[in-house]
């Protein structure tokens, strides 16, 4: 067998993607990552399986969709007895490493808010094995190697390894100057004093009106971005001092950009919020408020809109323009950290055999629609994301309009590799498109799925979403709800005309049902194969 590649996965979190990779920014500069695009092949439509953290890298790691690999929405751990692409890897015999952000795991206190109905009155409540579908695998745990009980106060908890294949891994958990993790022990041990600095009671001044918008005190050497870059550095160093014949698959995963919005040091101030151009969407004119915007402009009027925590609200063209600013502060620190990476791939002798990919887990609104953070309303700036693959060497810059997305890495890097998939995995390689050829299945959609724990943007109960994306269209639809949404991406780019309940395209809507209906069905699960035929 010809010598199989290394690989180095970098992976973003709440990142548009025409803030870099496809479309570019007016103001924003990526100079290492636009080194990676310039010898490698962007996607122009590639998408997430959700727009939502723990359900999408999920799917980012087996290959499968999040109706069957069972993380519907946050709060729902990985099943450890899942494949991963990353464990096939290390059965292949690949070094495996995670450094920074898992996510995999609940990662915090809060409690779940799906709830099974309370029994009937005189109703028998069976036991434990019985609360679900499945009964729990005996000894199958441990869940909570990412859950901040572990890591408080700062100490050094040791993980179970392998951890879903990573069988190296410097964990961060959280965002913004609040990650936990195997950083948080990394940052106590240099500053004794990191609480007072993590502290929003201390933050530095400043005049910043955007929600979740913190000024914080932490040196940028020893904030996590800095922190992900040196551990991969290091771990990059160990490798390149070993066994060199066994390829390595490195995954260098960043926190942010994430509110709370928290670029440290020069960042917080490097780009103006007056220099940031509004999204098209953020002012509809005449034409109808979206039902997610409508909502959620009437809950900040009323003042009801929570907006400290995780769910998306209506925000002004200042907290928009502001909250625009610091993302691009942290996209610019993530892009000089990845910059130190690649340079220790270089000067370690190891870039002419390693793949580069870049991609990021999903979008922000950021004044879309006039919406901030993410939610269910599956508009292109929290669904349509990156994705850039470089192979070593010298390389002509190539661009496809492949539909593709989060389901098909595993399919690829493993096609790469030269290792058989495990049956189930959904995705498709995209070696062909990367190449400049179709797949070998073209396909003429993708699908994107959505399964919320709390009623939000205009739901009056937790929503289940489903959305088909083709070349032209956008259909979105909700359970047991008469509401949709129905754009025309190729007219209508900027999603300001909801066509759903317009008469004229009744046609182009049945046809779109009729095409999920059939990517559902090719969707539905084929593992386990048959042990015969009885």
């Amino acid at each position: 067998m010809a010598k199989r590649p290394n690989f180095l996965l970098f992976i973003n979190d709440q990142h548009r993607v025409d803030y870099l990779g496809c479309n570019g920014h007016p103001v924003l500069k990526t100079p290492h990552i636009d080194s990676i695009a310039a010898r490698g092949t962007s996607f122009k439509r590639f998408y997430v399986a959700t727009p939502v953290c723990m359900p999408n890298r999920s799917t980012l790691m087996t290959g499968r969709m999040p109706s069957l690999h069972g993380v519907r929405s946050n709060g729902t751990p990985l099943p450890l007895n899942a494949n991963t692409f990353v464990d096939a890897l290390r059965a292949g015999g690949y070094s495996t490493a995670l450094v920074g952000k898992s996510h995999l795991q609940n990662f915090s206190e809060f409690p779940a808010i799906l709830k099974r109905p309370p029994p009937r009155a005189g109703d028998q409540v069976l036991g434990p094995e019985f609360a679900e579908a499945h009964k729990p695998a005996a000894g199958d745990g441990p869940y909570d190697q990412e859950h901040p009980a572990r890591w408080e106060p700062a100490r050094d908890f040791e993980m179970k390894l392998p951890f879903y294949g990573f069988e190296h891994v410097d964990l961060c958990t959280a965002h913004g100057d609040q990650v936990g993790g195997h950083y948080y022990v990394w940052l106590k041990q240099r500053r004794p004093d990191a609480d007072a600095l993590r502290d929003r009671k201390n933050q530095l001044p400043h005049d910043y009106v955007c929600p979740q918008a913190f000024r914080t005190p932490i040196p940028e050497e020893l904030y996590p971005t800095a922190y992900i870059a040196d551990k991969s550095c290091e771990w990059l160093d160990s490798y390149a001092a070993g066994d060199r014949e066994k390829p390595f698959f490195l995954m260098t995963s960043f926190p942010d950009p994430h509110h709370p919005f928290t670029p440290p040091g020069k960042y917080w101030s490097m780009y103006k919020p007056e220099d940031m151009a509004l999204p098209p969407s953020f002012d509809h004119g005449n034409q109808p408020l979206p039902r997610s915007t409508a909502w959620a402009l009437a809950q900040r009027a009323s003042g009801k809109a929570n907006t400290s925590e995780q769910a998306a609200f209506a925000v002004d063209e200042r907290e928009a323009r502001e909250a625009m600013a610091l993302s691009c502060g942290m996209i610019t620190m993530i892009d000089d950290a990845i910059g130190r990476v690649l340079a220790t791939l270089e000067a370690r002798g190891l870039a002419e055999d390693t793949i580069v990919i870049f991609t990021t887990d999903h979008g922000d609104f950021l004044g879309d629609h006039r919406l901030m953070l993410k939610g269910p309303a599956h508009f292109e700036a929290i669904t349509h994301v990156p994705f850039i693959w470089a192979e070593p060497g010298a390389q002509p810059a190539r661009t496809t309009d492949t539909l593709a997305g989060t389901l098909d890495i595993a399919a690829t890097v493993l096609d790469r590799a030269r290792i058989h998939p495990y049956n189930g995995i959904q995705g498709e390689s995209l070696i062909p498109a990367i190449g400049g050829s179709a797949l070998a299945n073209p396909r003429d959609a993708v699908v994107i799925e959505d399964d919320q724990q709390r009623a939000s943007l205009g739901f009056d109960k937790p929503p289940r979403l489903r959305t088909l994306v083709t070349k032209r269209w956008r259909l979105t639809i909700a359970h047991n709800d008469a509401w949709g949404e129905l754009y025309d991406l190729e007219n209508d780019p900027y999603e300001m005309d909801n066509v759903f309940d317009d008469p004229a395209h009744r046609s182009v809507r049945g046809e779109l049902m009729e095409q999920l209906a059939y990517r559902e069905m090719a969707l539905a699960d084929r593992s386990p194969l048959p042990m015969g035929r009885a």
